[in-house]
């Protein structure tokens, strides 16, 4: 292990890195993305793309889990692309793993500087959105203990909010509680009343690309290995419990308010969150729930520096790019990469400011189809890890965590995930993203290319 790789304290206790996941997955795809799907893809449709995709990033999480507690190291995606794909695949990875996170904290503190004019409606979102970044990274630049814990705090506001949700709007659907004043339960009326699939059963592929963005961030339990403390023992403790995690806050969460929320006024303006507990005519549900999402946004955008953060920091210190941008603080904190990172944020933040309702579902969509790459990646490195460890003469009772199911559960993670950037044509919404995404790919390609064949020209 280099000395750069060991300037990167392991400090994080398996309670962090749950939660650290936890705040990466529960953000803006949650509280507000998923009224776009329930819009597009009608109640019963909402429910079978959120299931699809819960087993989609199970499959590679399992996939995951392998590889990381075999190799725990920091930003660890591009490490495993590299050498059991191509190094043009690792760099390809990293680039749009960094990507995937600084899209998402321009969205992120978009949509903070816009809940925070809930409150405050002649303030600009700008200045909030300002605030919130300073709060981030103040968060993220002392020490990994801080940041784990703010971590940790900022993500139980939000579990203990989606089970109060599930709560009261189950109590709802059963007429314990009244919407709107009536006296009787409306119980799963909305699926009748929409049909099954109101606009056609394509819409739930078609939104498959907003799903896969929604959970986005299970991932991260990978980019922690390198600073866990115990990763043979957190980390597969850490996956295990990401099936019902999914199951218990998305699915749950779906359920409520595809029951509650008519799909025709669903959408991206307004939390669906929101809508449901003003609609139960609860006190000051609305202004609880704001902050509540405030919360998740603040949450998500502090692992999205931390994860941006470590991607960069760990293609540097492989000497991909600059070795100068791994140099760490006395804290251990790569300081220059933060930096970067958040620069990175604020161009997407500034960009998403001048057409922030248009411009959401692009980036939501450019960042869906980053993550669903780099998960595709996952599953295939995992593929060739096994191969190449078996072919070495090694024992699979070597491996301290296995993946289930092989080679089932790796070639359903890789052909799902491809599948899912592909029907994402059928969506005029989304179709960008390809237009984007495509060239982006083909270009890091061959900027790696060239760069390889300057390096080894140098060294001649």
């Amino acid at each position: 292990m280099s000395k750069r790789t060991e300037s990167l304290t392991r400090k994080m206790e398996a309670r962090h890195i749950q939660m650290i996941s936890l705040g990466g997955v529960i953000g803006t795809g949650l509280f507000l993305s998923s009224g776009y799907t329930i819009h597009e893809a009608g109640p019963i449709g909402t429910i079978l793309a959120y299931c699809l995709g819960a087993i989609i990033v199970y499959a590679v999480m399992l996939c995951l889990g392998e590889l990381a507690v075999a190799m725990p190291y920091t930003g660890a995606f591009h490490l495993y692309a590299k050498r059991y794909i191509s190094p043009g695949t690792g760099f390809l990875v990293a680039i749009l793993y960094w990507l995937t996170w600084t899209i998402a904290l321009g969205s992120e503190f978009t949509a903070a500087g816009l809940i925070m004019r809930h409150w405050f409606p002649q303030t600009p979102v700008w200045l909030w959105s300002l605030l919130f970044m300073i709060l981030i990274l103040l968060s993220n630049i002392y020490s990994v203990k801080v940041f784990a814990e703010s971590e940790f705090w900022f993500a139980a506001v939000k579990v203990f909010a989606i089970v109060a949700f599930i709560i009261l709007g189950g109590a709802a659907i059963v007429g314990l509680l009244s919407v709107d004043g009536m006296q009787h339960a409306p119980g799963l009326t909305n699926f009748t009343k929409a049909g099954w699939f109101p606009n056609g059963f394509q819409g739930v592929f078609t939104t498959m690309l907003t799903v896969n963005f929604a959970f986005s961030g299970t991932e991260l339990i990978a980019i922690t290995a390198g600073e866990a403390k115990d990763p043979a023992k957190t980390i597969p403790k850490a996956i295990h419990t990401t099936l019902w995690r999914l199951v218990v806050f998305f699915i749950g969460s779906i359920i409520v308010m595809a029951a509650l929320i008519p799909y025709q006024v669903a959408g991206v303006t307004q939390s669906p969150f929101v809508y449901v507990l003003k609609h139960l005519g609860i006190p000051f549900a609305g202004d609880l729930m704001n902050f509540v999402v405030l919360t998740a946004i603040i949450s998500a955008a502090n692992s999205g520096l931390y994860a941006s953060t470590r991607m960069l920091w760990s293609l540097a210190n492989e000497g991909t790019i600059s070795k100068k941008i791994a140099k760490t603080n006395a804290h251990g904190i790569p300081v220059r990469a933060l930096t970067l990172s958040m620069l990175g944020g604020i161009l997407a933040l500034l960009s998403s400011v001048y057409a922030a309702d248009s411009l959401y579902l692009v980036l939501v969509s450019i960042s869906g189809l980053a993550v669903v790459i780099v998960w595709m990646a996952i599953a295939l490195a995992q593929i060739r890890f096994r191969h190449a460890f078996l072919k070495a003469g090694h024992q699979l009772s070597e491996l301290q965590y296995q993946t289930p199911w092989f080679p089932i559960v790796p070639w359903f993670a890789f052909i799902a995930s491809a599948l899912s950037c592909i029907l994402i044509w059928f969506d005029p919404n989304q179709r960008i993203a390809l237009y984007w995404t495509i060239p982006f790919v083909i270009a890091c390609y061959v900027v790696h290319a060239l760069a390889t064949k300057y390096h080894a020209r140098r060294k001649k």
